[in-house]
């Protein structure tokens, strides 16, 4: 997908079948510990007042990995010290900054095409979201 394309749909919550492959889909058999334990301290990060722990989705688009959102709540203050934006987005919306920061930190330690593929696929997709504006605000 590329940033001119507009996604005819949402993402899709990947099925608990399928769950098991997503991670290593997502950022390759050898950094999909990592790329998830980033996801999750970076949520810590961004929503302090929030975000305690809890169980994810994992989203898909087109078949492709795309990011995780947590499901513990419905709304998040993104309040935290690594970036300037402050504001409540949808859970949604929550993960897909968190996924793009894991993304971006851990592309300045590995180089994974997996990282790149997945930061580019993720970003282009955000554009289209309909917080599209906070999302870009808080990972700028």
């Amino acid at each position: 997908m590329s940033i001119s394309e507009v996604p005819p749909q949402a993402a899709s919550i990947v099925p608990d079948e399928r769950r098991l492959e997503f991670l290593p889909t997502l950022f390759g058999r050898s950094l999909l510990i990592i790329g998830e334990n980033a996801v999750y301290s970076f949520m810590e990060q961004l929503s302090p007042l929030d975000y305690g722990g809890g169980f994810w989705d994992f989203h898909e688009y087109e078949g492709k990995p795309l990011f995780l959102a947590p499901r513990c709540k419905s709304r998040f203050r993104i309040t935290g010290a690594i970036t300037g934006f402050q504001g409540k987005v949808s859970a949604e919306a929550a993960g897909i900054i968190a996924t793009l920061f894991a993304f971006s930190h851990l592309s300045v330690q590995h180089q994974s095409e997996h990282l790149s593929e997945g930061y580019g696929r993720l970003y282009a997709y955000s554009a289209y979201h309909p917080e599209a504006a906070e999302i870009f605000q808080a990972i700028d």
